[in-house]
């Protein structure tokens, strides 16, 4: 019934199976790889036709995730899994980036690649098992796919390489690198580095791309057995060259004038007109105007490319190594908590910092657990910043992409969450855009995080790389253009701080680079990140001192955990009047530690104050001031500290011999007393005659009685709290 195939191989430790013929045969490819106890099931399906009017590739990848995988039910009212989570958005790009330039040139029909998890060990992420599976379902499909590729992560601990670390180890180690290519180079790298250095960092992807040449070996011969027939690509349109010929003619000379235009938005005019005037002589002449427009971007990009590889000057007049003018400023919105407007030639971000409590921070709810974020970083690109209209929405995963690579850029500096107990959110607007913004967003996101009080440890800047690669030469690019991007052969992105690298992301348009391209894109990236970290401390250098007089103020501390109880009360009464009556907010963990949180001082130390009277213990010998809760015939109970109350027995009311209570004190009076002692069940005894009234100060000289069998006797009978009201009603 099932024509089965399996191959496996021994791989980081543990075994990889890839095995295809028995789940979706339908589908044009489909490969269930197990690594280790995570199963993941990878299809992919090609449509055999091109839609008419398409002149772009139409390519989809969607991981998911599966809570069944780990054994859980959904959360939330429907049970069942709703939009896509960030870690399954990010995972959808990685399997996308490397898999999409491998696609024979001229290639439109619509593609989708699906890679879902089934089973989750809770040691081997599934995000490098999809990827491998997507790859070989693809080079199984019949799809012309110049595949396969291979993928790893690399950790390093102890400063030795790991590869596909555990999920255990991932948490002591200083390197977090996934890499991706085929067995000529590599096509895709994305990291999290703690500081590492130009050196080190080419070695991990070295060292990944050489560790799984093996998987590629067994997708190979996977597909030796299993591929389907190779899809036939139809014939080029004859007419292309000749159009092309007639389009250079029409168009070369303007376009070469329009790119030397340096401003943005004047060169797109001036392109735009070209492109038209050339077009409108092409209908004219009765040549097929939709393939002009579709060969017009090849000729933008000769022009451009040949430029740069003939003269070393680029579209707006820089050197391959220059990087374009910065601007910092800090502080440029009033209230907020933090704020910095970067720029860098006409690229601009607008970085607002936010800080909050404990009760701010993200709950994310993972295939592996739930856990809680409390430093999150949002990227928004609305049109504007291109002088488009369009639709504006939720964010998508260029933004969440965008986003999460400069959180993987500034997450390192971050100080540790004991030190610095905010959760911390970070907006950057992109207001205006002509190359990375997300690099923009990490050098606004360290200058805002500083100028919001928050002790970063080194300042962070990153800058983005380019390349242009013919057979008659290669020029790498420092700060790239937006077109140098979309008509380039690399996005090479590097972030980190004067002493090394915190992120990592490259991406290739061609079939791959060799390690000398990345050596020579690192050591100019290396010197266009230190410029960028000199222009942005003429603006600041490290956090400040304080935050932000709009942001709470948080004091920690900690009590015993028998004491927690007391804190919140029953049902949360007192944490409850504690928060309602000071107007600061009170986060409480398991292990005792409270942290109250209020941006006026004055609430933040009536909280801090109330809760160290609900947990301090009496010391001997130590003067409160309290209140008198309750008179008896055998003395009064005074309220001295919080919640506790402790008896002054009426031979320590005042020097001398005290007939009643009532002619020293009564209900409601606030006095002084002095703790005499604890007993083993906790009643205090308080003394009020050796203590001054009017100022406070113990009497020198005066010595109390202590009267210990009848203070003890008093406080048998004092805390019956909860009859009080019968026994009054009985006097």
């Amino acid at each position: 019934m099932f024509d089965k195939h399996t191959k496996s191989i021994e791989w980081g430790g543990r075994t990889l199976t890839l095995e295809t013929g028995q789940i979706a045969r339908q589908a044009d490819g489909a490969v269930m790889v197990t690594y280790g106890d995570t199963k993941v099931l990878c299809t992919a399906v090609f449509a055999k036709q091109q839609k008419p009017g398409v002149d772009f590739f139409p390519l989809t990848v969607n991981y998911q995730e599966k809570t069944f995988a780990a054994g859980k039910i959904p959360g939330g009212f429907f049970k069942r899994e709703g939009r896509p989570s960030e870690k399954e958005t990010l995972t959808s790009r990685l399997i996308d980036r490397p898999i999409r330039p491998l696609f024979v040139p001229g290639f439109r029909n619509e593609t989708q690649v699906v890679t879902t998890v089934l089973s989750h060990d809770m040691e081997n992420d599934p995000d490098m098992v999809a990827m491998i599976g997507a790859s070989a379902a693809l080079t199984i499909s019949g799809a012309p796919f110049l595949g396969p590729i291979g993928g790893a992560r690399v950790g390093m601990i102890n400063g030795e390489f790991v590869l596909n670390p555990t999920m255990d180890q991932m948490e002591e180690s200083e390197l977090d690198l996934v890499v991706a290519g085929t067995q000529e180079g590599v096509l895709m790298v994305e990291s999290e580095a703690q500081e590492l250095s130009e050196e080190t960092m080419l070695g991990a992807v070295t060292f990944g791309h050489e560790a799984f040449q093996p998987v590629i070996d067994l997708i190979i011969s996977l597909a030796e057995v299993a591929a389907k027939e190779p899809y036939d690509m139809p014939e080029a349109d004859p007419a292309i060259e000749s159009t092309k010929a007639r389009l250079v003619e029409l168009a070369d000379a303007g376009l070469r004038e329009a790119y030397a235009i340096t401003t943005k938005q004047d060169r797109v005019a001036a392109v735009s007109e070209v492109k038209a005037a050339a077009l409108e002589k092409i209908a004219e002449e009765e040549l097929d105007v939709e393939l002009a427009g579709k060969l017009f971007k090849g000729l933008e990009s000769d022009i451009v490319r040949g430029n740069i590889l003939k003269t070393g000057s680029r579209i707006d007049g820089r050197t391959t190594t220059q990087v374009r003018p910065i601007s910092s400023e800090i502080g440029v919105i009033g209230r907020t908590h933090g704020s910095a407007l970067f720029t860098r030639g006409e690229t601009q971000a607008l970085v607002v910092t936010t800080l909050g409590t404990g009760q701010d921070e993200q709950i994310i709810d993972a295939l592996a657990g739930e856990y809680r974020e409390h430093f999150m970083l949002h990227y928004n690109f609305p049109p504007y910043s291109v002088g488009e209209a369009g639709r504006m929405g939720s964010p998508g995963r260029r933004e969440i992409g965008h986003g999460k690579l400069a959180w993987r850029a500034i997450h390192p500096m971050l100080p540790s969450k004991e030190d610095f107990p905010y959760t911390v959110r970070v907006v950057s607007e992109i207001t205006e855009s002509n190359g990375s913004s997300s690099m923009a967003t990490v050098c606004g996101t360290s200058l805002a995080l500083m100028d919001a009080g928050v002790p970063l440890k080194k300042s962070c800047a990153g800058i983005a790389m380019g390349l242009i690669k013919e057979d008659d030469g290669v020029a790498v690019l420092s700060d790239i253009l937006g077109d140098e991007d979309h008509l380039g052969d690399m996005d090479f992105k590097v972030a980190g701080t004067e002493d090394g690298i915190t992120s990592l992301q490259m991406d290739i348009k061609i079939t791959s680079i060799t390690k000398d391209i990345m050596e020579t894109a690192l050591g100019q990236a290396r010197d266009g990140r230190l410029h960028i970290l000199n222009e942005m401390s003429k603006a600041i250098t490290s956090g400040r001192e304080e935050v932000s007089s709009f942001a709470p103020r948080i004091v920690t501390l900690t009590i015993p955990r028998e004491k927690i109880r007391d804190v919140i009360g029953t049902g949360g009464k007192v944490i409850r009047e504690i928060c309602e009556t000071t107007g600061a907010k009170v986060d409480i963990e398991d292990d005792g530690t409270i942290k109250i949180a209020a941006v006026d001082e004055d609430a933040g130390d009536a909280a801090y104050n109330w809760i160290k009277g609900i947990v301090a213990e009496p010391e001997p010998g130590v003067i409160y001031k309290g209140k008198v809760v309750k008179v008896v015939d055998f003395g009064a109970f005074v309220n001295f500290m919080g919640n506790r109350d402790g008896l002054v027995h009426i031979s320590e009311l005042a020097q001398g011999r005290t007939a009643q209570v009532t002619d020293v004190c009564n209900e409601g009076d606030e006095v002084w007393v002095k703790c005499l002692g604890v007993d083993d069940r906790g009643k205090v005894r308080l003394s009020m005659k050796v203590v001054n009234q009017e100022t406070g100060e113990e009497i020198e000289g005066a010595a109390s009685e202590d009267r210990g069998g009848d203070s003890d006797r008093g406080g048998d009978r004092g805390p019956r709290k909860p009859r009080r009201k019968k026994a009054d009603a009985d006097a």
